[in-house]
This record gives C-alpha cells, sequence and structure tokens, in this order.
C-alpha cells in the first residue's frame, strides 16, 4: 500500500462536514467508526468521546486545505506539520497476507500508529498520508471544490493540473450554472440592442427633418 493512499483518510474526514450547507454527519460513534473504512481494529477503539475529537482534527485539516486553496503555501505547510507533531506514526515493512505468484509477501510501507484513542490513530494517519501527497504532489494538488456553495476537499492527480471539482456531479453542475449564465447574458444583450435601434432611428428621422 503506498503510504499517499492515507490521504484519503484527510478527505474523508474533512468531507464529513459541509459548512456552506450548514451539513454535518459526524454526529455519533458510528459515524466516526465508518470513516475508518475497512479498518475495523481500529474503528472499534472509537467512543463516543472521539465524536468531538475528530470534529476538532477535521477543522484543522480543512485548515490545511483552505490554505494551500488560498495559495498560502507556508501556512498550509506549517498547519500540517502542527498535526505531524501532535500526532506521531512508525513507518514499516509489511506484507500483511498479500502474496504474489510464487507465494512471496508484497512487501509495502505501513503507517504503525500507537494511539492513546481512535482519534489520535486516525489523525497520525491522515496528517501523514496528506503530508506524503503534498511534498509528492505540491501544495497546489489540495484542492476545495469550487462548485459553490460545495468547497469538499480533493486531491488532485490530473496530469495537467486541472481538477477544480471534488466530483463530476459537481463539475457538471458548475458546467450546467455557467452555460445558463452566458445564455442570460446573450440575451440580456441582445434585448439591449433591440431597444437601442428604434431610438437611434427615431433620432436618425428627427435630423432629417
Amino acid at each position: 500500500m503506498e503510504l499517499a493512499y492515507y490521504s484519503d483518510y484527510a478527505v474523508r474526514l474533512v468531507n464529513s462536514e459541509e459548512p456552506v450547507r450548514g451539513k454535518d454527519s459526524l454526529t455519533s460513534v458510528e459515524a466516526v467508526r465508518d470513516l475508518f473504512g475497512g479498518n475495523a481494529s481500529a474503528a472499534r477503539r472509537a467512543t463516543d468521546a472521539d465524536v468531538t475529537r475528530f470534529r476538532s482534527v477535521r477543522g484543522r485539516l480543512r485548515g490545511v486545505f483552505e490554505a494551500a486553496d488560498q495559495g498560502d503555501e507556508t501556512l498550509a505547510v506549517d498547519l500540517l506539520n502542527s498535526l505531524l507533531l501532535e500526532f506521531p506514526v512508525s513507518p514499516q515493512i509489511s506484507g500483511h497476507d498479500h502474496r504474489d505468484e510464487d507465494g512471496r509477501p508484497l512487501w509495502h510501507m505501513h503507517l504503525a500508529d500507537h494511539p492513546s484513542n481512535a482519534t489520535a490513530g486516525y489523525a497520525a494517519i491522515a496528517a501523514m498520508g496528506l503530508a506524503f501527497h503534498l511534498t509528492e504532489y505540491g501544495v497546489d494538488r489540495l484542492g476545495l471544490c469550487q462548485a459553490a456553495p460545495c468547497r469538499n476537499a480533493y486531491l488532485d492527480t490530473s496530469t495537467n493540473r486541472s481538477r477544480r471539482y471534488c466530483s463530476d456531479r459537481c463539475a457538471t453542475r458548475a458546467n450546467v450554472a455557467a452555460y445558463r449564465a452566458r445564455k442570460r447574458l446573450e440575451a440580456d444583450r441582445s434585448g439591449s440592442s433591440g431597444l437601442a435601434a428604434p431610438s437611434t432611428q427615431r433620432a436618425s428621422a428627427s435630423g432629417e427633418r
């Protein structure tokens, strides 16, 4: 498993809230456990107390994406470094149960956390994964959806650094909105031109008399 994979932990946590819409799905210990995905053993450590702790970490991770979105690379790195210091991990070589065709372990890097609670474990993995993504691809690859009022976080892995939306759905919605705005502008311009023409004609006729 590539270490950059763990950056998805950060995205999942940040997107559990939609501030502009006033939505927050992180309201129970079950919601906390869902964020761990297939990591069932880590999810089982979660308790009701982790709901508040997860929300605190979520706000700090969103701050990293907001700083990156605003082009403030130094702030984004500083905020992420503070998380890395507070929630450390130990990189380890792991094979788990994955084997190649000859039965040998498929070795890969794994992040082993040593948490005092579920939040510490999740935050450590999310912060380290985001750090690997940032250093590998650049701060500008951390974005917030441009389809208002979404503002969900995303990681840009496109070859030309062109991603602007968190999903195809938001991209489609933004394109439709832009198309309709252009049509309204064209209609307004057409209407204005139509009104101006008679006035011009009347002025011309008056001048001839």
